[in-house]
């Protein structure tokens, strides 16, 4: 039995953070497919998958040994961080720490907003996510940016210090997702600060392994994907993260 099983599907932003941490520490786990939001077997608002995490969201931690769950991506990421004495990503210096954990809570309505605004709209047509709600979004993810760009990439070369952490990682999978090779679904051209802080993302080691769904689906930004492809896009990255772990 593994270590550790992480609900959801490759294709959730929230998710790769996950993932992609586990990856880079090198502790093996086992990804559970689980459809955000369904309520058959195997989705998030299953009665089975709310016991583990009553918020019905995705992912989700379980240590089979203890029991234990936990949902929320931010909230796992720190959890393992802190119990592994990972402090090159989550140092223990109290106030380096509580920069990232700002930079975490800043996340929800500013990079998040990137999946709000420009992701979802193109592949969860069935949310029906109003021009409103989606402006709105666009706006707060371009001001973030914007601060990204003049106030802190400007100064080091990630986002709280010139050392990786957690807060890169959760910022890079919503921000990252937009660039050509991917969606496609945002000019980043005046943003050179932000761009060279995703290439230099693109080097952390994991990154191509939790992007394949990306990868897969390729540019949405004219046809928006269907569910088979979506579906095929998550199978095909489930099968690069298994070849992976079973290199560890």
């Amino acid at each position: 039995m593994p270590g550790l099983i992480i609900y959801g599907v490759p294709f959730s932003q929230p998710v790769r953070a996950v993932l992609w941490l586990l990856m880079l520490k090198k502790i093996p786990f086992e990804l559970v497919l689980t459809n955000p939001g369904s309520s058959g077997p195997g989705g998030s608002r299953h009665p089975d998958f709310l016991t583990k995490n009553p918020g019905g969201t995705i992912p989700c931690l379980e240590e089979p040994e203890t029991g234990f769950t936990l949902g929320e991506a931010h909230a796992i990421m720190t959890y393992l961080s802190e119990k592994n004495a990972w402090h090159d990503v989550y140092p223990s210096d109290l106030q380096a720490r509580a920069r990232i954990d700002g930079f975490l809570h800043f996340h929800h309505r500013n990079f998040r907003e990137a999946s709000v605004g420009l992701v979802a709209p193109k592949v969860r047509k069935d949310l029906n996510i109003p021009e409103s709600v989606q402006m709105s979004a666009h706006r707060s993810l371009s001001a973030a940016l914007k601060m990204l760009e003049t106030s802190v990439l400007s100064h080091t070369q990630f986002l709280t210090s010139d050392t990786m952490t957690l807060a890169d990682l959760a910022a890079y999978v919503e921000i990252g997702q937009l660039q050509p090779e991917f969606t496609n679904v945002f000019d980043f051209s005046g943003y050179p600060n932000v761009q060279r802080w995703m290439n230099d993302m693109k080097s952390v080691d994991g990154h191509d392994d939790v992007h394949v769904a990306l990868t897969e689906l390729g540019d949405i930004s004219e046809q928006a994907p269907d569910m088979d492809q979506i579906k095929q896009a998550n199978r095909r990255a489930l099968g690069a993260i298994k070849a992976r772990l079973e290199g560890l």
